[in-house]
């Protein structure tokens, strides 16, 4: 009965964090497959924590944590194998010709051009995280958070005006 009951709060648990899962997912995938290859990987990550986690510190803290470490072990291995093709189609952007879907496509073109960790710093930044949650997720100082966001900031307006 128990593991019926820890297997529903998962579940429960999931659908809640979805679309956070799916953006993080959605940042280092390079097409609708590995997207959904990801999204799988994750989710097993996730559920060989969940009993272990403990309820220090923000419950979307661990799920980044989880996610972005998750994420750029996939990354890498995408960079061995020298695979990229767009995410487009996965979300309906390529047909969709609006401005503010021009813009979010040249946003995730350029955040792409970024190195993992400049990724993940940008993508929590986006999400509205505080510069210690920030620090607290990746683990470095919240100074170098600080300092770091700048450089990419700087970057990708560089790349935009490139």
């Amino acid at each position: 009965m128990k593991q019926n009951d820890n297997e529903k709060q998962f579940i429960s648990f999931i659908e809640e964090y979805k679309r956070l899962i799916c953006k993080i997912c959605y940042m280092y995938a390079t097409d609708g497959d590995n997207f959904k290859d990801l999204y799988q990987e994750v989710v097993i990550n996730l559920w060989r924590g969940f009993d272990t986690y403990e309820g220090r510190g923000k419950l979307s803290s661990w799920i980044y944590r989880v996610g972005l470490n998750t994420c750029i072990s996939f990354y890498r291995q995408q960079q061995r194998r020298g695979e990229h093709t767009s995410l487009d189609a996965l979300y309906g952007l390529e047909a969709e010709n609006d401005e503010t879907t021009i813009r979010l496509k040249e946003m995730y073109r350029l955040i792409a051009g970024l190195n993992k960790f400049e990724r993940a710093i940008i993508l929590l930044w986006l999400d509205e995280n505080s510069y210690e949650e920030i620090a607290e997720i990746v683990g470095v100082p919240r100074n170098t958070v600080a300092s770091r966001l700048k450089r990419i900031k700087d970057k990708l307006t560089k790349q935009a005006n490139s």
